[in-house]
């Protein structure tokens, strides 16, 4: 039978409190229960005035930006329009039926005279994350590191090209002087100072409107200017430690200072995994050295097709030369700045070997071998990676990071941003993943209350 429902019940009139209008499993009660946020005031106190008018609470400005990156709201101007409406989003403001939610521009203000150059955000983040140690949620005994590239917000057409110095790696010191070493064991003249301080340099493009973030290209489709937001999470999800580099920071060089951040934070874990990206011989030797076990997968050869693959060329560690397919020396060369080996086939067998197709395509019929002073680390890490112990580990990587970033994406509004310059975005950064870590320990230390 079809039935009209009656809208005159718009206009009634019933005594009721906020409080009833919130469910009792809404998301914000569940936050709300979890953490205590009058810790913001003892962050913000210097960076008020004791005269003037007062200001708006600095907890509302600060839950007013968890709503916005919780719910994956698109803005601060979007979250007030929310805010206005939502009785549960006014529950968690602690605001009335009639109280004026403030102005969409009041956090921009607060933040540029205020927050700007503080590390209120990072504090907030890492008291969220103590909180969730103190509740027992938190198992950093196992690592997972990786990287995810977000959207700047600049027109990727709009750039000028210039030369800048390439980066200086952390470890390039000691690899130096081990490259030395090396070359005097086997009876080489070390480099000299300037031959390491040679300023190298590169061209890139950057961004007219945005000059922080870097030239991302994935493929013919996906170039763009982004920003890298690097993270560490733990085998539960939560996000451990977080850095945003520019879009064009090779992945490799951001896991030392990552897990150095999670180290003085959390403590040291037994164990890092990390894709492909990161199985460089730096980052092995880093990890092996300090006693964590490096978790990373198969890393197939990048030998062309109908060639011999590298591991067709054994390495005589005794003897340090390699053997080929055809039963040839490679004898040791040199080892040069970048700290690899050199091992050279000899000409003049190798003209008339029958697999010199397969082999080499060299002029002089020679072929060369590398090997870096660090390899053993490299090698030891793809022994483990059959260890029973540790396949487990790096399959938990989708579980664990890989689910993090896909959150944080679709439900989080991270896949692109509005925000510019790397201090916008490191704050972006931490209020993210500040909020899907307060919302992961929400729900899992939720209690609901009991029926009377």
């Amino acid at each position: 039978m079809l039935s009209k429902y009656n809208s005159i019940q718009r206009d009634q009139l019933e005594m009721v409190t906020l409080d009833q209008l919130v469910p009792e499993d809404h998301l914000v009660r569940k936050m709300e229960a979890a953490i205590d946020f009058s810790f913001i005031y003892d962050l913000v106190k210097d960076v008020y005035s004791e005269v003037g008018r007062p200001s708006i609470d600095p907890v509302i400005l600060i839950k007013l930006t968890f709503i916005q990156y919780t719910f994956g709201i698109r803005s601060m101007r979007q979250t007030i329009k929310e805010t206005e409406t939502n009785m549960a989003y006014r529950w968690f403001l602690g605001y009335g039926f009639h109280d004026k939610v403030p102005h969409f521009s009041t956090f921009g203000k607060n933040y540029e005279r205020r927050f700007k150059d503080t590390d209120l955000f990072e504090q907030i983040f890492y008291r969220i994350l103590k909180t969730a140690a103190e509740k027992k949620l938190i198992s950093p005994e196992h690592v997972f590191v990786d990287s995810t590239h977000v959207k700047a917000s600049a027109n990727k057409h709009k750039f000028e090209k210039k030369v800048v110095r390439k980066e200086t790696r952390a470890y390039q010191e000691q690899l130096q002087k081990e490259i030395n070493q090396d070359r005097e064991d086997h009876g080489k003249k070390p480099f000299p100072p300037d031959k390491f301080d040679k300023e190298e340099s590169k061209e890139i493009k950057e961004s007219t409107t945005d000059p922080e973030s870097g030239y991302y290209v994935k493929d013919e489709r996906t170039k763009q200017f982004a920003y890298s937001f690097h993270a560490a999470s733990d085998r539960n999800g939560f996000v451990l430690g977080t850095m945003v580099t520019p879009g064009n920071t090779h992945d490799s060089h951001m896991l030392e200072p990552l897990v150095e951040q999670v180290i003085e934070v959390v403590g040291k874990p037994k164990a890092v995994a990390a894709d492909a990206a990161y199985k460089t011989p730096a980052i092995t030797k880093y990890l092996l050295d300090n006693e964590m076990t490096p978790a990373m997968p198969y890393t197939r050869p990048r030998t062309k097709d109908g060639f011999f693959r590298k591991h067709e060329y054994v390495y005589d560690e005794h003897f340090d030369c390699y053997i080929c397919p055809a039963h040839e020396i490679l004898a040791y060369s040199t080892t040069n700045k970048e700290g690899y080996r050199e091992y050279k086939s000899p000409k003049h067998k190798c003209a008339g070997c029958p697999f010199l197709s397969q082999c080499t395509e060299s002029k002089d019929h020679q072929k060369v071998v590398t090997r870096h002073i660090w390899q053993e680390y490299v090698e030891e890490t793809d022994h483990l990676r059959h260890h029973e112990d540790v396949k487990p580990i790096y399959a938990k990587r989708k579980e664990t990071i890989e689910r993090v970033f896909a959150d944080a994406k679709e439900k989080h509004g991270m896949r692109w941003t509005t925000l510019r310059g790397l201090k916008k975005l490191s704050m972006q950064a931490m209020l993210t993943f500040a909020a899907m870590n307060l919302k992961k320990m929400a729900n899992w230390a939720w209690r609901a209350p009991e029926m009377a």
